[in-house]
């Protein structure tokens, strides 16, 4: 197996770091549509996005059932600014290259589709399964990425020693011994 140039290791880790932004984005994407979702129902609408979390929808609907008036539209829309805001600290974090930060948003996002699963939105699971995807794409892409920058800095190491024994040394003039 030959080895990568130089310019090979540089094009993967752009393509890794692309990797990792565009998983970590899907935080920032759940989170936004969620809230709109929220609008969306405390303005009467009867659509939504399919990439909002569940739990603000039962959240919102819970609110919508019980009536709970002016009182319930401010519980409400605090408990899901909390739901969104964890997500957009996920989406923060993740791109800090935090894998136990993609982790957990994986496993708050699979709990979240369980409640689609109780509904039997099969959409909601479908979308919810693809998410879950792509949020391990952007995990593991981070992991491989922290491998090739340890073999992107052994290389420099390499090079720079290389470099430093192929210079020409530098030739002292003869000692005089007659100078003491």
């Amino acid at each position: 197996m030959r080895e990568k140039t130089r310019e090979e290791l540089i094009e993967q880790k752009i393509n890794l770091e692309n990797r990792l932004k565009s998983g970590a984005a899907w935080f920032f994407w759940i989170a936004g549509l969620s809230l709109v979702n929220s609008i969306v129902i405390k303005a009467g609408g009867n659509w939504g996005f399919i990439v909002g979390l569940g739990i603000t929808q039962f959240i919102d609907g819970i609110a919508i059932a019980a009536d709970m008036g002016a009182v319930g539209n401010i519980i409400t829309f605090g408990l899901n600014a909390i739901v969104v805001g964890i997500f957009i600290l996920f989406g923060v974090l993740a791109r800090k290259r935090n894998n136990g930060i993609f982790i957990a948003g994986m496993i708050l996002y699979a709990l979240d589709g369980a409640l689609f699963f109780i509904v039997k939105d099969f959409l909601g699971i479908g979308f919810h399964v693809f998410v879950l995807f792509c949020f391990y794409s952007g995990l593991k892409a981070n992991s491989e990425l922290k491998i090739l920058e340890a073999k992107m800095a052994v290389l420099a190491q390499v090079e720079s020693e290389i470099s430093l024994e192929e210079q020409p040394q530098e030739q002292l003039p003869p000692q005089n011994d007659l100078a003491e």
